[in-house]
């Protein structure tokens, strides 16, 4: 059976390697490729994040604090949308679009490290395998429906109404 937890781990896994691949870009058109590409699949993981899993995590009654866990990565989310959308307002490149390109590897980082730690071990304890499959189905289609991010709502969540709304 496919695993919510093992898609969005492989997930996590794809973002960290792009961002490394940019270190290793030795000209404007690698740094765009990877850039686009990795942009796109931020904004998408995100989406994919607050539409299939976080409303899932704040439903599942477990362990931890969902609701703490779910705030903080709708914030952590903002801010990495909010650094793509600064990177993609200065040319590639342009110490500009370094600073920016840094500040969305940061918060990225920040973001997949703490939900490594809570929101994903604390869902695995208390989520059945069937709830986990479900999840993993709906995160693949919203993949297909979203191809290179097309598609995709790059818009800040407010918070207390993402909460209301889900919880």
């Amino acid at each position: 059976m496919a695993d919510i937890i093992e898609i969005i781990s492989a997930d996590h896994d794809w973002l960290r390697r792009h961002f490394r691949y940019l270190d290793d870009a030795r000209t404007e058109q690698e740094l765009t490729a990877i850039w686009e590409l990795l942009a796109a699949r931020l904004e998408t993981h995100a989406a994919a994040e607050e539409e299939v899993f976080y409303p899932a995590l704040l439903q599942a009654g477990h362990a931890g604090d969902p609701t703490d866990e779910t705030e903080d990565a709708i914030t952590d989310h903002n801010a990495i949308r909010d650094a793509v959308r600064e990177a993609r307002a200065h040319p590639v490149g342009s110490p500009d679009w370094y600073e920016a390109v840094g500040r969305a590897r940061k918060e990225n980082g920040e973001h997949l490290d703490e939900e490594e730690r809570e929101a994903l071990p604390d869902f695995a304890k208390s989520a059945s395998a069937e709830l986990r499959h479900e999840l993993a189905m709906r995160w693949l289609r919203f993949y297909h429906q979203h191809p290179a991010g097309r598609g995709v709502d790059e818009r800040d969540k407010d918070v207390d109404s993402y909460l209301a709304e889900h919880s």
